[in-house]
């Protein structure tokens, strides 16, 4: 996905560049290369991506509310102005404790 131009160039707000949707996930991609990716996320309080892995270190910075990560077993709340780093090929997963709006930063290795 190519990152439209108008978002080039300029500052963002990242809190108010994604909006909420009742009972879903929004995802806005704002950059997408082989190096890595930059992915806005706003989750509905009780919604929540199920255990997973990646290949590579994960970063979530978040923006707004209120998450619970889950890292190997290990449940990692995080609130506005926090980051967590996810290690590659471990187990995750994340939760909408409340409301809340992240930026997940992945870094690929090559």
């Amino acid at each position: 996905m190519k990152t439209p131009e108008s978002w080039k160039s300029r500052a963002i707000e990242l809190k108010n560049f994604v909006n909420y949707s009742k009972s879903s996930i929004v995802s806005k991609t704002l950059v997408d290369k082989k190096s890595g990716t930059l992915t806005l996320f706003s989750f509905a309080k009780g919604q929540g991506l199920s255990e997973h892995t990646a290949p590579y270190d994960a970063v979530v910075q978040i923006l707004d509310g209120e998450a619970e990560l889950v890292i190997a077993g290990k449940p990692v709340r995080a609130r506005p102005g926090e980051i967590v780093i996810m290690p590659a090929n471990v187990p995750h997963a994340v939760r909408a404790v409340k409301k809340f709006k992240m930026l997940l930063t992945m870094i690929r290795e090559k």
